[in-house]
């Protein structure tokens, strides 16, 4: 059997082809249906409790609250603390929550975003859900993780001091959705404690799966204005941050703006005042409180050179945390701003013609894909490869499209389930124009294009963020687009995604290499096919002699006598570190070349064999640069290369993982293993294919054959 790993990839990859992942079809997180338990609940009148996210201390995770708080917590139901609770009071609105006691401002001010887009809140909140029919303590929210939506189940048992909520809680007292809300966020990236501290954009991104973009504004683009502007019309979710202080402290500034704290831009104006045109902006603070006291904050007398209806219509003097500034003064006073939707037509105002988007999943493994940025050109060129393919714009979208045509996106992926213990590597891209030597080229380009071609874009700079994307212009032709970490071998996944107004064709460039030619100049010889390898006489009659030294008096030799065979003649004096050739291994080889299904290899099949062997042994030292006997997953990529087997990146990252281990290096008899067992299933897949039939793609096939 496969590890259960493998398979888990294997079905993640048919679940997406078949829509699993959709916002239709959301993945099951935790494989918990809501539906099913629901259902199970009501047949036994019991109320549900989450065993996956469950009422306890873990759940609210370490160091977010002093040891006295922690051991007052009391988990309660909301009818525990109201008499009459409500999912949804008079509609969902920013007014709604105030911030609790852990700091998730940036999740909250992206939850005032998503009140003003009523279609993509109802996305996320499913408004089917109530505390009277069919209540069963079950609820369920829709978020987007990392290129899939998923489906996440809750029970309704919150952490109260005293009976009051200690996170966000509702300001019409009976009302919860804030709270479960919260709750179903924290279950997703792993405990409460896991979103204290983010940016909007991260959460927006999780609302929508749209496109994300950030703006800092100390290097603000001169229209960024009728940016904002259209961004506002076309619904867009727009947040932004103000610089942190002297401490990580959220202290209040003498302008009565929060330091290190995300707000939710929530309208754009523009008004007319003493016969000039002012640009405004709204914001607000999740505090629910809090509020901005210079030029043209609710008490400004600047209100008071406005027409009655801009006044009448723009101001509230609530302390209600929302509040005007002008554009000016927001530049100065903040630092970024995150712009997510949908589709980015805001960027050019042109509507029209729509934005097609590409995702692809891809993965930096060390020592065979993890090659590090252009400071390393020996190793650059092993990294993920995406080749792009951009036309041109038909003439109607010519004519209105603005300065840029494409947006890049790369999005690194966590490793661990706690979003407080993900470590952010420094990411970026580069993108190069394909010269027409390499036009006709397939599969990986090698580390000599890079040597020669310069980026014609990449991404301003290496960033340890979840995200990192660039807007530019790109002429119609063919590019390659390699993402990449800062430094080499460090291993992580990753989402790239592209969106164009252009017809464009995208694919992944590692598969279909010409192997032999990247490894092997003119002046060193090829290896030579193993199928149409033949011995001499003498050689023959060497080998059926050191054969009959090992068979059994029926001329066969079973898993024992290989072993014996191969250690004491294929191996002894050509490796520096190795233990020799496993029973184990002899027999997986044995299992191989037995055409004849006896369980033993006659003379022919072991002459195959030994043909075999020996032309890998020699690719070994071949590749073997240091001479150290082993062979580094760097060099298992040239050797794999030299044996004239085709794989793609993420084939090879399998190999390293299954036959390098945590040490990172590949003995001579696994190397041989290995490569015997690759071309044993490319030639079963090659028989298929031409007329046979099999249950899986050949790629899962492949993985598992790899794998076991």
């Amino acid at each position: 059997m496969p590890p259960p790993g493998v398979c888990m990839s294997i079905m993640q990859e048919r679940h997406k082809k078949e829509g699993v992942g959709s916002l239709a079809n959301p993945e099951k997180h935790s494989n918990q249906d809501f539906q099913q338990l629901t259902q199970y609940c009501l047949a036994r009148g019991v109320r549900y409790i989450d065993e996956m996210f469950p009422p306890d201390h873990n759940s609210i995770g370490d160091g977010l609250l002093p040891p006295d708080d922690m051991s007052r917590v009391v988990w309660l139901r909301p009818a525990k603390m109201v008499q009459y609770p409500d999912f949804v009071v008079d509609g969902l609105s920013r007014f709604d929550f105030g911030q609790g006691m852990v700091g998730d401002c940036w999740f909250l001010a992206s939850i005032g975003a998503l009140t003003f887009q009523k279609h993509i809140l109802e996305q996320v909140v499913p408004l089917n859900q109530s505390f009277k029919e069919d209540y069963c303590g079950i609820f369920h929210f829709r978020f987007w993780r990392f290129g899939r939506w998923v489906d996440v189940v809750i029970d309704d048992k919150l952490p109260t001091v005293d009976g009051r909520l200690i996170f966000v809680h509702s300001k019409t007292p009976n009302e919860f959705w804030p709270a479960l809300l919260e709750k179903a966020y924290a279950k997703v990236c792993g405990s409460y404690a896991d979103v204290n501290s983010g940016t909007p954009s991260e959460a927006m991104m999780d609302f929508t799966g749209g496109v994300h973009i950030t703006f800092k504004l100390t290097d603000a683009p001169p229209n960024l204005w009728d940016l904002l502007f259209r961004a506002a019309k076309s619904k867009s979710l727009i947040g932004c941050g103000t610089p942190q202080g002297e401490t990580s402290a959220n202290t209040v500034a003498p302008n009565g703006l929060v330091r290190g704290h995300a707000y939710t831009v929530t309208g754009v104006k523009q008004i007319m005042s003493q016969g000039m045109i002012v640009n405004l902006i709204r914001l607000f603070n999740p505090w629910g409180q809090g509020e901005w006291n210079g030029d043209w904050s609710d008490k400004s007398s600047m209100w008071q050179t406005v027409s009655p209806d801009d006044r009448k219509m723009c101001l509230s003097v609530e302390e209600d945390g929302e509040f005007w500034m002008t554009m000016k003064h927001f530049c100065e006073h903040f630092v970024d701003m995150d712009i997510c939707c949908l589709c980015p037509d805001f960027l050019d105002g042109n509507s029209t013609c729509h934005w097609t988007s590409s995702f692809h999943d891809g993965r930096w493994v060390a020592g065979t894909t993890a090659g590090g940025c252009m400071n390393f050109p020996n190793s650059f060129w092993i990294n993920p490869q995406y080749r792009v393919k951009i036309g041109g714009l038909s003439g109607v979208c010519s004519e209105t499209q603005g300065d840029n045509n494409m947006l890049v996106s790369l999005m690194q992926k966590p490793d661990k389930r706690n979003r407080r213990l993900v470590k952010s590597l420094h990411i970026g891209f580069s993108i190069f124009e394909v010269s027409d030597q390499f036009k006709g080229q397939s599969g990986k380009f090698p580390a000599s294009f890079f040597n020669n071609n310069v980026p014609v874009a990449q991404s301003k700079n290496y960033l340890n963020a979840r995200e990192v994307m660039e807007f530019f212009r790109l002429k119609p032709g063919e590019y390659l687009i390699v993402p990449s970490t800062f430094k080499p071998n460090e291993t992580a996944s990753f989402i790239l995604s592209i969106l164009s107004k252009a017809e464009t064709h995208i694919h992944e460039n590692s598969n279909d290499q010409d192997m032999e030619d990247i490894l092997f100049s003119p002046k060193t010889p090829k290896p030579t096919s193993t199928d149409k390898f033949e011995y001499n006489g003498g050689d023959v009659d060497d080998k059926r002699t050191l054969f009959q030294k090992y068979s059994d008096e029926f001329e066969e030799v079973n898993a024992e006598q290989l072993q014996s065979c191969l250690n004491e003649n294929l191996i002894q004096g050509n490796a520096k570190k190795t233990q020799g050739f496993s029973l184990e291994s002899c027999r997986s080889m044995l299992a191989l070349m037995d055409t004849s299904i006896t369980g033993k290899l006659n003379v022919a099949e072991f002459l195959r064999l030994w043909r075999k062997v020996t032309v890998y042994k020699d690719i070994f030292f071949r590749t073997d640069e240091d001479r150290s006997g082993m062979l580094s997953l760097s060099e298992l990529r040239n050797a794999i290369m030299a044996s004239g087997i085709r794989v793609g990146d993420d084939m090879l990252n399998l190999m390293a993982l299954r036959y390098g281990g945590s040490s990172g290096i590949i003995s001579l008899e696994s190397f041989i293993s290995l490569v015997l067992r690759m071309d044993c299933m490319a030639k079963i897949f090659r028989q298929l294919n031409d007329g046979g039939v099999i249950s899986l793609q050949e790629n899962e096939w492949m993985y598992i054959s790899m794998y076991t």
